[in-house]
């Protein structure tokens, strides 16, 4: 019996009116997306600012007092002096501070005479991201620095400018609202049918379906079209958020991106498909939606952490998983404007795992008819 499309529309037409009918549902797939977006894009925030630093002065100089306005002019550190009585380390014990910047004596007479001024910096490293970015910064600020208390500037040095691509304003948002929408899409494709299927195989519903002359391939399409709606539209909801709201550039093809976006959000739905044939209960759909969904493309999907950093074994692994070349191709085409070809290696990834998930939601609904 070949494909027959008025059977898998019949399907379709029924899953809208159920949706239709479900508040659920509908909150769902239109207010979940701009939510979680709003929500993570303003709370995750990789760039660290207003960094307490106490501050002890052993020289009180007018030099000294520059050295340390110079961390506070850079914007990143909030200076906070205290006594010369008090131990440094104890503000890191008590964790009443992230950083300790210790001013020694003698520090103004050695920089008149030429020499180096000696000042000391304590950071707790308990938190080695917080600490690794705050090194990061300490290399521009030392910078300012030198250059204002050179004696003589020097003379035919080379002068080299940085130009960084792509994130001229090293805007963290820049970089987590295009990944965020790659876990929300996914998370929420996968939710929409594994919830909703699942309901039906309590019922009964979905049963009463499988034992009729429908191809399992008419309901997998009559299944899916209605979701791909819904998911596309909350797309489109945390596409226009995050450039509306966060102001992320769009530098790419929108051809490109919503065709990628087709594919992921079918594969998304695709595997919502296989978990409620797996599971056929609410409460257990839920819980396979939420940790094949949600923790990949958090912990594996390079949104956080880097593929490439990655263990061997999990560099291989993130390969079977869409969120990882969505992730690149969202990344790609928002910031750095690629195309079909610079995105061909995950656009074709993306499509054999689209495929693989497609034909095994298909294989499972024909072979379990019976529970």
């Amino acid at each position: 019996m070949n494909f027959n499309a008025a059977r898998a529309l019949a399907i379709a037409l029924k899953e809208v009116r159920h949706i239709l009918r479900d508040p659920f549902t509908l909150a769902l797939g239109l207010g979940l997306p701009l939510l979680l977006l709003l929500m993570f894009g303003f709370i995750i925030d990789l760039n660290y600012g207003d960094i307490g630093l106490k501050v002890q002065d052993q020289d009180h100089t007018r030099l000294s007092r520059e050295f340390a306005r110079t961390f506070s002019s850079s914007g990143y550190f909030r200076l906070e002096p205290f006594s010369s009585e008090i131990a440094p380390v104890s503000w890191l014990d008590s964790e009443k501070a992230s950083g300790v910047l210790v001013i020694k004596e003698n520090f103004g007479r050695h920089i008149k005479s030429g020499r180096q001024g000696e000042a000391q910096l304590l950071l707790d490293g308990a938190d080695n991201s917080k600490t690794g970015v705050v090194l990061s910064y300490l290399a521009g600020i030392m910078d300012a620095a030198n250059r204002k208390f050179a004696q003589t500037p020097p003379r035919n040095s080379p002068e080299i400018r940085t130009r960084f691509l792509f994130n001229q304003e090293l805007s963290s948002r820049w970089f987590i609202v295009p990944a965020l929408a790659t876990v929300i899409i996914g998370l929420l494709g996968v939710l929409l049918t594994a919830m909703t299927v699942a309901r039906e195989w309590e019922n009964g519903s979905m049963e009463l379906l499988l034992s009729t002359p429908v191809r399992p391939l008419e309901i997998v399409a009559g299944k899916l079209l209605p979701y791909f709606a819904l998911s596309l539209t909350g797309t489109v909801t945390v596409y226009l958020a995050a450039r509306l709201v966060f102001g992320v550039p769009f530098n790419g093809s929108r051809i490109v991106y919503w065709t990628a976006c087709s594919v992921f959000i079918t594969a998304a739905l695709a595997q919502g498909l296989l978990i409620s044939v797996v599971a056929r209960q609410q409460r257990l759909a839920m819980q396979l939606s939420m940790i094949s969904g949600l923790l990949p493309a958090f912990l594996l999907s390079g949104f956080i952490f880097p593929v490439e950093s990655m263990p061997v074994f999990f560099r291989y692994f993130t390969m079977i998983l869409s969120p990882r070349w969505f992730m690149e191709i969202s990344r790609g085409v928002f910031l750095k404007g690629a195309g079909f070809m610079e995105l061909a290696r995950p656009l074709s990834a993306l499509l054999a795992i689209n495929t693989v998930l497609i034909t095994l939601a298909v294989k499972k609904f024909k072979t379990d008819i019976e529970p």
